[in-house]
């Protein structure tokens, strides 16, 4: 399944509208006020289906929790490093490799390739290209690509 993850223009709080091939909308995402970044998920007729949610009293590595529904299915946290940007995804065996700039990186579960994320350079909102390999896994890439996108936010204020 490809997906595009598009960043809304004009918006007070994060929102992001996430397409399939089609066209269609698969997910929308709205920003929630809060202390930290807060997103939740949404399915194309309006149901809630899960949150990524940044706890705020961190040292330094931004760390977001990630939930289905209420459900906490896992943590991921952004690892201090120098050079090469690292995140630890601490749920079901996942893991993210990305380059130097954190726009392009992997999804894996147990060395099974699960997703791959490209950032489309030179839109005027974060937009990326989504490949995931199994359709039910499509809602927690999601949730990996948010929580990594929100990090690279809180790191640049």
């Amino acid at each position: 399944m490809k997906m595009l993850f598009k960043q809304r223009f004009f918006s007070w709080l994060d929102s992001y509208d996430i397409y399939a091939e089609d066209g269609s909308t698969l997910y929308t995402v709205k920003g929630v006020l809060s202390w930290g970044h807060c997103l939740k998920i949404f399915d194309a007729y309006g149901n809630e289906l899960g949150k990524v949610k940044e706890e705020v009293l961190t040292f330094l590595v931004p760390k977001f929790q990630m939930y289905l529904g209420e459900n906490h299915i896992g943590t991921i946290r952004k690892e201090f490093t120098f050079f090469k940007p690292k995140f630890t995804l601490d749920m079901n065996g996942w893991e993210v490799d990305g380059n130097w700039w954190e726009w392009d990186y992997e999804v894996h579960e147990n060395g099974r390739h699960v997703a791959t994320v490209s950032k489309e350079l030179f839109n005027w909102t974060d937009t990326y290209s989504i490949d995931v390999d199994r359709d039910e896994d499509s809602l927690i890439v999601l949730m990996i690509v948010l929580a990594i996108d929100a990090a690279k936010c809180s790191q640049e204020k």
